[in-house]
């Protein structure tokens, strides 16, 4: 008998039907003797329903009644996936994040996990019931409720996993496992037996839909082996585990395209020490995740700060820094949405050369403007018109010769 950690995704549990199917699916788990603790994201589209309702009762809707009104989705979808057990004659009980004893820190929209007590999911596993636990969701030491932001069911699946020491973890999507890039996007795109977390982690945060970032992360961290698989038929998935000595021989492993991004430019701020740190810590404090940053060389006294943050997060950004820009004696603060970050994503970076010149020159080759350049040991990301970001990634992915096996 194993212990085994399920997540079933929006598309998943999309409705009734798509919830009774995920229902027999996780019988079936129990016809074959091991236990099960579930994790449920809220029904596709419900939390941008949600969210379309807030905003257009408050532009910036308060973070604390936003995370009390997206925590219903999930929720919803894991009280509806226990009933539909029932009908089927198993045991199972619904949880929300608290009830699961997932505590986090104080932070609304982007909670980081702090703690599990594990203790009330043992309890109902020895009565022979399965679990079933609202993602994306915990409590903190306030009584409050907090979400991980989106997508981040993944995150509660790997924490459960690595908390109850499951013997398995399994990640259940609309997609069969990790490509080498979007398969809607590009057609040659092929699917990986095995990806290491570096890289995994990589793609995620640079705009692969596949997982969270955070959830890769914790995994990483805990060393949670998992696999990525649909549910929408019974094939092999993507396991994501630490990295072996052949997956270095492989330069490129994947290209991934993230078109959610938006360039900030804050121009003619003073040269001078301290205005970037001033800058950076006022988007830090409004807990806005900045990516890519190219500062250029100052000239007569002012310099220009370039960087990406996600577009949903404009509206903030440009709210934190007006008083910053005001207290360091002057500077504008400019938003370009219109842009896509590509990367390329591989550990056989590490001792191959050449790949910057492979990349840039294929998009040369087709006219495509590079518009910000940030590197890692195993990543390359760019800045590009959003407009041609599809054909970028196509490009990429056969300039790799990512096509072929």
């Amino acid at each position: 008998m194993a212990r085994i950690v399920q997540k079933y995704g929006g598309t998943s549990v999309g409705d009734i039907d798509r919830i009774k199917i995920v229902a027999k699916r996780i019988k079936a788990t129990c016809d074959e003797g091991h236990e099960v603790v579930a994790v449920v994201s809220a029904r596709s589209g419900v939390t941008n329903e949600l969210i379309a309702k807030a905003k257009s009762i408050a532009d910036i809707p308060s973070e604390r009644e936003l995370d009390q009104l997206l925590a219903i989705g999930e929720q919803e979808t894991s009280a509806l996936t226990a009933m539909a057990l029932h009908a089927l004659g198993v045991g199972a009980v619904s949880y929300t994040g608290a009830q699961a004893g997932i505590f986090t820190d104080k932070v609304h929209t982007k909670a980081k996990i702090k703690t599990i007590n594990a203790k009330p999911i043992e309890k109902d596993l020895k009565k022979g019931n399965v679990v079933i636990v609202a993602g994306f969701q915990g409590i903190n030491e306030e009584g409050n409720v907090t979400t991980f932001g989106r997508g981040a069911s993944d995150l509660t699946a790997i924490a459960l996993a690595a908390a109850l020491k499951a013997d398995k973890c399994e990640i259940y999507t609309d997609v069969d496992g990790v490509y080498t890039a979007d398969p809607r996007v590009v057609k040659q795109a092929r699917k990986l037996a095995e990806i290491s977390y570096d890289e995994m982690l990589e793609l995620a945060s640079s705009g692969s839909k596949v997982m969270m970032s955070r959830s890769v992360e914790f995994a990483k961290k805990y060393g949670v082996i998992f696999e990525v698989r649909s549910s929408f038929n019974h094939n092999p998935g993507t396991i994501v585990k630490e990295e072996v000595a052949y997956m270095e021989k492989v330069v490129v492993r994947g290209v991934a395209v993230d078109k959610d991004q938006a360039k900030v430019i804050v121009s003619n701020i003073p040269d001078k020490p301290g205005s970037a740190a001033k800058v950076f810590r006022a988007l830090s404090d409004s807990n806005i995740n900045v990516d890519m940053i190219v500062q250029n060389v100052g000239r007569q006294g002012v310099a220009n700060l370039t960087f990406t943050v996600p577009q949903t997060e404009t509206a903030k950004a440009v709210k934190a820094l007006k008083p910053v820009l005001s207290a360091i004696g002057g500077g504008q603060v400019t938003i370009h949405e219109h842009i896509a970050k590509l990367s390329v994503v591989g550990v056989g970076m590490k001792t191959h050369s050449g790949v910057a010149a492979t990349l840039f020159q294929a998009l040369a080759d087709v006219d495509i403007n590079i518009e910000l350049i940030s590197t890692s040991e195993i990543k390359i990301s760019i800045v590009i018109d959003q407009a041609r970001a599809d054909e970028a990634a196509r490009v990429a992915h056969t300039a790799f010769q990512l096509d072929k096996a």
